[in-house]
């Protein structure tokens, strides 16, 4: 049984549009002297230019060929060519051979010719004429045998014809069949396909090739065919386009023209019909922005926004996007009626056209609102009166957000849901400062309203991608940009760019931004060293410098004068190292989501990436290579200075970091790592003689925060806090002395201090007692680093791994500032 369905509102129809001051108002908007030498207002003909970045045509790689294609490359034919023929491309460039003429296009012009004067007519058959294969052929029949064209020509005297006029459809540059009809051989088949009869010059021809687009290439569209007001409507919006800095597309405006003959009516009218019709990602774009320009224009036209009130188009409010240049604007539309209440859809409307917003903080706007309006919406009454509004209905709101969770169902970062409070209740702020909200006091927010702080997941394992993973990488970085199409840039300058680009994020730590800004000239040289001259756009200090190594030098002198031979770069690219894919494309430089989307492409075709991990078989697992993204190679720099012992306010400078604290993160391992690493060491202790003394997990975490040379169990020192070593911090000496492998590179290099104190106490002439007490303290630490090692020797391979790794992670930690080291201080050769 079929429901019975109520019809579907329209809130526009045909009616609603003034038809005939629509159009007299486009034909005033639209401009005839649009883009020289491409637009032809005459005959509504685009011509693109190949070799202008505003229009995105261009012919195919291989040289001779005519095919022309939407971005850089080859086209079908070579390639499906190439691969039979089994030649490189070098070898195929020049094997190859275009065809004789584009499809369309007249064939050559008959051969009858009289001295240095030649037909004008075209050859249609065997390379005559019309009206001269009728003549050769009534001359082959008198005779009773077929004379050659040449010897025909001669003995009869043969006069070439004077050239027809060209065909009367405009745009198109072929000659007319004769001078008794308006047309051309292409168009005549046309004409006749069409169900007609008869080529003779008559109006309904004339009418007829009124109407008809010429023979178009791959660069061309017309629009001539098309029905008022389409035609002025598209025309209009291809040129509203060109304002904003978009490029025009022939491709996608075919099949955009293609859907609209089918449509026959209004753009305003058949959007959705013709995004129906759309099969790419490029001509739904195309066409969505044909559409918005075309709204708009229909907006400053009759004053009235079709969509209703309730439909707030940000682009038009001059919201901007998210590019740091604000070049291009925020393309879409937002429903406001999936907030429950009219006051708050006007808040929200009018705070975004006050301060107007960048995307993502438009998007936290609206998602706030969206939340808040749906807890009030559970309240009697929903919230909708202003009057009504108290105490509850914020209460309603707050909880709402706060129990925000995404699409996957997991609850928001506190931060994130604590930005969206905050956001709601500054759009009820400014309702009230603007007049907009008559809202009671009780209908403000309170202190109790705040979202918790999360506490941080310290087992959570760190960003960096580990150095072995980085060599698997560095090993294949010569297939990186391999098959990335970046504007008309060779393929071979492409390849050289991103992975320059790879090398200096990989070497200098920088933010990504910060690496596809890189000024041109951005090494600085002094004397033996040279640094790397960047800007921190996020902390907004610019001109900063970082000392790199000679070869991230070598690889961007490379690429500099690559750069600077480069044919083509984008005049606004001049002073940057890594240039712009075109002049209008939102940025002057190398954009961050080109390069992530090229590393992504990368890593995610890369052959084998394997981690240090092995399944319960012992076989490798793969690496995660989600985790292998731009940003992660900035925690990667400052873990490789972390794990090598670099001072935290130098690991500040490098990293350029305001805030101590976040440096002091990356010193920092995570409780998980530090728990299987103190096991682990847990079982090496030894005493002050080198003999093993194992001791529980519990018991070792005790004792790790006492000596810088090992653990210390005497009572008294550890209730200190390790302030109060009854011996003065000669720990080899002492009994409560507990040593394990993590120390062993802080015992020896005490053990080398030590004989520095003795040299010098010697060349001072100091007391026996002295010597031999550095001496005693000398040989005591060497015996216990050498039995440690000699028990590290006779482990297995893979026990011994372990060990080292833990050793590595609890030196981390202590370098991390986990742990409270002993203040030692050196005590006197006289014993005071």
């Amino acid at each position: 049984m079929t429901a019975n369905l109520a019809p579907v509102q329209r809130t526009v129809t045909p009616f609603d549009i003034d038809c005939a001051g629509w159009q007299n108002w486009l034909g005033d908007h639209i401009d005839p002297a649009w883009r020289p030498g491409e637009w032809n207002q005459d005959c509504w003909l685009f011509t693109g230019d190949l070799a202008s970045p505003r229009t995105a045509a261009v012919r195919c790689r291989t040289p001779r060929c005519r095919a022309i294609l939407a971005s850089r490359g080859r086209c079908r034919s070579c390639t499906r060519g190439r691969e039979m023929s089994g030649l490189a491309w070098e070898e195929f460039d020049v094997q190859f051979v275009p065809s004789d003429r584009p499809r369309g296009n007249d064939p050559a012009l008959c051969e009858v010719g009289r001295g240095s004067v030649r037909c004008g007519r075209v050859g249609i058959v065997v390379k005559l004429c019309k009206g001269h294969y009728s003549s050769w052929r009534r001359h082959n029949r008198q005779r009773g045998r077929r004379l050659p064209i040449g010897e025909w020509v001669d003995a009869f005297g043969i006069e070439p014809l004077p050239a027809p006029p060209e065909c009367s459809v405009g745009g198109c540059g072929n000659r007319c069949i004769s001078e008794l009809s308006p047309i051309c051989n292409y168009h005549q088949r046309r004409w006749l396909e069409s169900g007609h009869k008869g080529t003779a010059d008559t109006p309904e021809l004339r009418r007829w090739a009124a109407q008809e687009p010429p023979v178009l290439t791959a660069a061309q569209f017309s629009l001539v065919q098309l029905p008022q007001p389409l035609r002025l409507e598209l025309a209009y919006g291809i040129q509203q386009r060109d304002v904003l800095g978009s490029t025009v597309q022939p491709f996608a405006m075919r099949a955009i023209i293609s859907g609209a003959l089918a449509a026959g009516t209004s753009l305003l009218l058949s959007a959705d019909t013709l995004r129906g019709r759309m099969r790419t990602t490029n001509e739904k774009s195309v066409l969505r922005q044909l559409i918005w320009s075309v709204h708009q224009g229909y907006v400053a036209f009759s004053g009235r926004d079709l969509r209703g009130e309730d439909h707030f188009d940000l682009r038009a409010a001059g919201l901007k996007g998210a590019t740091r240049s604000g070049r291009r604007r925020q393309f879409g539309s937002v429903d406001l009626t999936v907030i429950p209440q009219p006051w708050l859809r006007l808040l929200l409307r009018r705070r975004a056209e006050a301060e107007k917003p960048r995307g993502p903080a438009s998007r936290r706007w609206l998602k706030s609102c969206v939340l808040a309006g749906r807890g009030m919406n559970r309240l009697p009454g929903g919230g909708i009166d202003t009057v009504a509004l108290d105490f509850t209905h914020m209460q309603a709101a707050f909880d709402e957000i706060a129990a925000a969770v995404d699409e996957d169902g997991r609850l928001y970062s506190a931060g994130y849901r604590g930005e969206l409070w905050t956001v709601f209740c500054q759009t009820t702020d400014f309702g009230r400062l603007a007049g907009l909200l008559d809202a009671p006091g009780s209908f403000i927010r309170r202190p109790s309203q705040r979202v918790p702080d999360e506490d941080p997941n310290e087992d959570e394992l760190g960003k960096a991608i580990p150095e072995h993973v980085i060599r698997q990488l560095d090993a294949q970085l010569a297939s990186f940009g391999t098959g990335v199409t970046y504007g008309a840039m060779d393929p071979a300058h492409v390849r050289a760019m991103f992975q320059t680009a790879y090398v200096v994020l990989r070497d200098s730590g920088r933010r990504p931004l910060e690496v596809v800004s890189l000024p041109r000239n951005c090494l600085e040289r002094e004397r033996d060293e040279v640094s790397l001259i960047w800007n921190n756009h996020k902390g907004r200090r610019m001109r900063r410098r970082l000392p790199i190594t000679s070869s991230t030098v070598a690889a961007i002198e490379q690429w500099r004068a690559m750069r600077d031979a480069l044919p083509g770069a984008p005049s606004v690219s001049e002073p940057y190292l890594f240039p712009a894919m075109t002049s209008a494309g939102g940025s002057d430089h190398l954009m961050s989501n080109n390069f992530s989307a090229a590393l992504r492409t990368w890593v995610d075709n890369l052959g084998a990436l394997d981690s240090d991990v092995l399944d319960a078989e012992g076989n490798v697992i793969p690496f995660d290579r989600s985790l292998i993204y731009p940003y992660a190679f900035r925690h990667t720099f400052a873990q490789r200075h972390a794990d090598a012992g670099t001072p935290v306010d130098v690991l500040r400078d490098l990293m350029d970091h305001d805030d101590p604290k976040t440096t002091m993160g990356y010193y920092r391992v995570s409780l998980e790592r530090k728990r299987r690493a103190v096991k682990t060491l847990s079982l090496m202790v030894t005493d002050r003689h080198g003999t093993a003394a194992p001791c529980s997990s519990i018991a070792y975490e005790q004792r790790s925060v006492a000596v810088p040379f090992g653990g210390c169990t005497e009572p008294s020192n550890v209730k200190a806090g390790g302030h109060a070593c009854p011996i003065r911090f000669q720990c080899s000496g002492c009994g409560f002395y507990r040593p394990d492998p993590s120390y062993l590179p802080a015992i020896e290099d005490h053990a080398n201090s030590l004989r520095a104190d003795r040299e010098r106490a010697w060349a001072m002439d100091a007391a026996s007692f002295v010597i031999d007490n550095l001496t005693a303290q000398i040989a005591s630490y060497e015996d216990v680093a050498a039995k440690m090692r000699e028990g590290m020797a006779a482990l297995p391979k893979d026990d011994r791994t372990e060990l080292e790794e833990a050793a590595a992670v609890l030196r981390r930690v202590r370098a991390g500032g986990d742990r409270t080291l002993l203040p030692l201080t050196v005590v006197s050769k006289n014993g005071a």
